[in-house]
């Protein structure tokens, strides 16, 4: 289909359901080849097509930022993300900050970012009890930015008083409150993880090199090049959709919105059986395919947004770990099974660690789809799954009859 309509940025392009669901899944690096070796540049390529890898703190299965890659290029060796994620200071490929939530992202995109740092400064944009520590300790603050310039890099438990811990779940005393907004607010940045899951901080320039330094750009300018980026990813896309990819502020997202618009650089798109008017780049190609045949955890970036999921995919997804045991549907952590572009099944899934395998809790066909076509490849991708993961196989609980008949599967 041929558009010439970069120059009317009232027109509308039609978009066709299965249009939709393409350009979605072209937009997050679907359309890759899983037979070519995965290198560092080919993960950092998957990377930049999403903008991030949004990191999550729950490893029943493994940790979440592993899974996309997997999921879009195939068994890789993780140790390849590791030195990625958190290689050499200035060396480093990606920083970690607030994205879609906590993420890794592009280093080049660091100063996109730095208008929300800006606003943490002042208390805008974060949480109540971290906008509040810059004005009620500003010494404490003070202090610590000191200790990690003279000292170097530092966790809040080395700095905390153990005895000023108010929570004993989640330990949030005033030193790991003000160490939490100088990251928020960009004056440091996490050098590594240790100890499971606590952040080690340091200076910005001292990890991530001069960029940390350059002036920041005009806040509408970096938002609307994240818009264009987020659109970038998602292929097609509603306001509301663009909005919450970056936790961009909803009046700031009109403006750029229509700037975009008029300057050309994305176009209105009616997208079939869409309330919202929808949006796509004027240069993307309306005719792409992709049809990936995947395991995909909650913290994909396609599974985001439960109402994104439905509208373009059909697909009805809850994540139910927040859910309490008895009223789960499907169960604890839940990935979908996407065969040929479509979700057509789900499966709670386990890393036993201690038995050596892969443990499948339960596993849900869904409506429309025949079992025979579907067991099949799906055991298969859990068995790649399991090898990825160091995994000796897959145990399959025999909870219902889908279960009971993916058990019974045997592959070639």
């Amino acid at each position: 289909m041929q558009n010439d309509s970069a120059d009317m940025p009232n027109s509308s392009v039609a978009i066709s359901v299965k249009q939709a669901r393409n350009l979605a899944l072209v937009g997050q690096g679907f359309d890759s080849d899983e037979s070519r070796p995965v290198t560092k540049r080919r993960i950092m390529k998957a990377i930049r097509k999403t903008n991030m890898l949004q990191v999550d703190s729950v490893n029943v299965l493994t940790r979440a930022h592993y899974m996309p890659i997997f999921s879009r290029l195939g068994v890789y060796d993780p140790a390849l993300l590791d030195d990625i994620v958190w290689g050499k200071a200035r060396d480093r490929k990606l920083f970690e900050y607030w994205g879609h939530e906590a993420s890794m992202i592009p280093v080049e995109d660091y100063p996109l970012y730095r208008w929300r740092m800006e606003d943490a400064k002042s208390g805008m944009g974060t949480w109540g009890r971290i906008a509040r520590i810059q004005r009620e300790k500003p010494d404490l603050i003070k202090g610590i930015l000191d200790h990690i310039e003279r000292e170097g890099a530092v966790g809040s438990s080395d700095l905390e008083d153990k005895g000023e811990s108010r929570s004993e779940w989640w330990g949030w005393s005033d030193t790991k409150t003000a160490m939490e907004y100088l990251f928020w607010s960009g004056q440091v940045t996490a050098l590594k993880r240790r100890n499971s899951f606590e952040r080690v901080y340091d200076l910005p320039h001292r990890i991530i090199g001069d960029i940390a330094n350059d002036p920041a750009p005009d806040r509408i300018d970096a938002q609307s090049d994240l818009i264009c980026k987020g659109i970038g990813a998602m292929g097609i896309a509603t306001e509301a959709d663009l909005r919450k990819y970056f936790r961009l502020p909803t009046q700031e997202v009109k403006t750029c919105l229509a700037r975009l618009l008029e300057e050309g650089r994305l176009l209105r798109a009616d997208v079939q059986g869409w309330k919202q008017a929808g949006y796509l780049c004027p240069n993307v190609n309306q005719r792409s395919r992709a049809k990936p045949t995947c395991l995909m955890v909650p913290f994909d970036p396609v599974m985001w947004e439960r109402d994104r999921i439905e509208r373009i995919f059909g697909f009805n997804y809850r994540i139910e770990i927040y859910v309490p045991a008895e009223k789960r549907q499907y169960g604890y952590y839940v990935l979908p099974f996407m065969l040929n572009g479509e979700f057509v099944a789900r499966v709670d899934l386990k890393s036993d660690r201690k038995a050596g395998v892969l443990l499948v809790q339960s596993a849900h066909l869904e409506d429309g789809f025949a079992k025979g076509d579907v067991a099949g490849p799906l055991m298969d991708n859990l068995q790649r799954l399991a090898g990825f993961l160091g995994l000796g196989g897959v145990k399959v609980v025999r909870a219902n009859t889908f279960s009971k008949y993916l058990a019974d599967v045997r592959l070639v």
